[in-house]
């Protein structure tokens, strides 16, 4: 799974394995008001899964509101193509967290 800075999301199964394609997640995502994708800050072998553009074949253009992960939840801003940290996992540093995601992340000024 990939989402993109723009909220695109490419939920598919990668090249190699038993099952290919984006089974029902492109029905889940199309028409709804609100996207929340729950998954892991990066793939198994390290590279980031929030991306500024998506390398698999995209589920949904635009379509992702709010990425939630076990490192940080991260706010989509689908007009404006931008992410922004909104809370960290606990024992987790913004460092972290921007070194492992592969597109610019703002961070909310504390009020």
């Amino acid at each position: 799974m990939e989402v993109a800075a723009n909220g695109d999301l490419a939920n598919w199964t990668i090249p190699g394995k038993m099952v290919k394609g984006m089974g029902g997640a492109m029905d889940l995502v199309a028409g709804v008001k609100r996207v929340v994708v729950v998954m892991d800050h990066v793939s198994k072998n390290g590279d980031p899964k929030i991306l500024s553009q998506c390398t698999l074949p995209l589920t949904g253009k635009a379509v992702v509101d709010l990425i939630i992960t076990d490192l940080a939840v991260i706010a989509v801003d689908r007009a404006m193509g931008g992410l922004t940290l909104v809370e960290l996992a606990p024992g987790v540093s913004e460092a972290e967290v921007m070194e492992k995601t592969g597109a610019p992340v703002a961070v909310l000024e504390a009020a």
